[in-house]
């Protein structure tokens, strides 16, 4: 795949059934960084039709499924699924509420945009550290005619408890043996090299501040 291709998620909403049956004048949620931007514009519109202010904390997804399990909030927001016995045991219910893509993004010098491609078995051993540079082999094999610098590669991840980090590291693991085999699935996982930053918005904060 090029870097940049798309795979489709769900931004799912997890409600309380209690929440469903009463008339609220507030709303309060948590969770998911991922489609913070459109909940944000949504507040607006929605108060503007109904008088009901609704506020959302971009925290990320293990946050929301904390609080929303913990009744702090009205609903929470997670890229992934939680299953349907946990849900009734909550008294909860899921539904998807924003489709997107989990995309993976290069601060590369030289390098154009969507000019290069590497696949998920690649893509699982660059962030399983099995490929350091920029030039190696296995990218170079994907890429014939792209000068790729001689440059060690800086992996970014996610830090916190993450819908996304679900999402991409469920791509890895069907995708790279390696990946499946040291590092797994998983919201939070340990991974093996690279930076963190908290949320979508602290991943692409260190992305423009780091080349390679």
């Amino acid at each position: 795949m090029k870097a940049g291709t798309r795979m489709l998620i769900g931004a799912l909403f997890v409600a309380s059934l209690s929440l469903m049956a009463q008339s609220v004048s507030s709303l309060h949620g948590g969770g998911a960084t991922f489609p913070f931007p459109l909940y944000a514009k949504w507040s607006h519109a929605y108060k503007d039709l109904t008088g009901i202010r609704f506020n959302y904390q971009s925290i990320g997804s293990g946050g929301g499924i904390q609080q929303i399990n913990s009744k702090t909030v009205d609903f929470g927001a997670s890229e992934m699924p939680l299953a349907a016995a946990d849900l009734r045991r909550a008294g909860l219910v899921q539904f998807p509420m924003v489709m997107g893509g989990v995309v993976v993004v290069v601060n590369l010098d030289g390098v154009g945009k969507d000019a290069l491609r590497l696949d998920g078995s690649t893509l699982g051993g660059i962030f399983a550290g099995a490929i350091e540079r920029w030039n190696d082999p296995a990218i170079a094999a994907l890429n014939p005619g792209l000068k790729l610098p001689d440059r060690a590669i800086s992996v970014v991840h996610r830090a916190d408890g993450s819908g996304t980090t679900w999402l991409f590291t469920r791509y890895l693991d069907s995708t790279s043996p390696l990946w499946h085999q040291k590092v797994g699935v998983g919201n939070a996982v340990n991974w093996p090299v690279g930076v963190g930053g908290k949320g979508n918005e602290g991943v692409a904060s260190y992305i423009r501040q780091i080349v390679g």
